[in-house]
């Protein structure tokens, strides 16, 4: 699938409103700053007087370029610059506080690096194309600020800070170590919202994160590979299945498996591998279940090339549910009251 027109139009107006706010933010920091030391902005005046002086200098009274002027344009400007950044932090302020901000630093909010699409635009054009809004809803709730131990005790507390563990470090390691995980165990232990919590930390660094079900997944990808027409969707979609920065599939095992899904799955999970692109996988599925299901080419690959980690205990979300379910009874028997006679 491609952008039309009128969704690559919108996500541009996105980075020109970025940039119009950048470059009001940095015009009130600058007008806040000549109010408050007026030395720093007779300082920004001099740059352009200077200018002049050296171009009169290499000029001469001829006005035949001179390789032998004494004066040096560089030295001066970095001599400002270095006075004007110490007035800053003299006066309590960062040294890079008149410095533009951006959201994404590689493009600078314009959407672009070199030509290319920035991995920001990617991870918009994804969340456009996908209709991602459900993953934005996610992980508002589900992310490394609202990790909680207190559902896990004994083995099944050290698999789960095993698991939490690595999924912070692939995390944080983004973009130095090639990391791929396997999240497997019993139902309701954490599996997904720990890939969650993954998803959050890298589009926040300005990747782009692919989320499926495994359902959805495959789904999506019968429906365009069966249809003749849909060849370009197919295309588009399998592109950014193998170039995505992150890939979740949650849920391994609830779609329906054919020689088909399987065959597509290793390809999958080989073009990524291959591509040296981030994937973490969650399933209630045992290995060997996942063996039987798919196929000895899937389980090579999973098992040599991603980091295993298995969940266990209670469900959690059964936990929730009947927690709730006895708090909202306590609460209505102690405001019930007997009818006054």
């Amino acid at each position: 699938m491609s952008l039309t027109t009128e969704q690559y139009n919108e996500i541009m107006r996105g980075y020109m409103q970025k940039q119009s706010r950048n470059r009001h933010q940095a015009l009130q920091r600058r007008e806040e700053v000549y109010a408050r030391i007026p030395e720093f902005r007779e300082l920004t005046d001099k740059v352009p007087s200077l200018a002049v002086e050296y171009l009169r200098s290499k000029l001469g009274e001829t006005g035949t370029v001179r390789s032998d002027s004494p004066f040096s344009l560089r030295p001066e400007l970095d001599r400002i610059a270095e006075k004007k950044k110490h007035l800053l932090i003299s006066h309590g302020y960062p040294g890079n506080y008149l410095d533009e901000e951006y959201d994404c630093p590689l493009c600078r909010d314009t959407g672009f690096v070199d030509g290319k699409k920035c991995r920001c635009f990617k991870q918009k054009e994804i969340a456009v194309l996908y209709d991602h809004s459900h993953l934005a809803e996610l992980v508002k709730e589900q992310n490394f600020d609202k990790l909680s131990e207190s559902y896990y005790h004994g083995d099944d507390l050290k698999r789960f800070r095993s698991a939490a563990a690595a999924c912070r470090r692939m995390a944080s390691e983004f973009d130095t170590v090639f990391r791929n995980l396997y999240l497997y165990g019993t139902v309701g232990t954490g599996k997904s919202f720990l890939s969650i919590c993954v998803a959050k930390e890298v589009l926040e660094s300005c990747h782009s994160v692919l989320y499926f079900s495994a359902a959805a997944l495959f789904d999506k990808l019968s429906m365009y590979s069966f249809d003749i027409k849909a060849k370009e969707e197919l295309r588009s979609f399998t592109s950014d299945l193998y170039e995505c920065d992150l890939l979740i599939i949650d849920d391994l095992g609830t779609e329906l498996t054919n020689q088909f899904i399987s065959a597509q799955f290793f390809s999958l999970l080989n073009e990524r591998y291959l591509g040296r692109r981030h994937t973490v996988i969650s399933t209630n599925l045992s290995l060997g279940e996942m063996q039987t299901r798919y196929s000895d080419r899937v389980f090579s690959r999973i098992t040599s090339g991603y980091e295993l980690y298995k969940l266990t205990g209670s469900d959690i979300r059964l936990r929730k549910t009947r927690q709730r379910s006895t708090s909202g009874h306590t609460a209505a028997s102690a405001n019930w009251k007997f009818p006054s006679s």
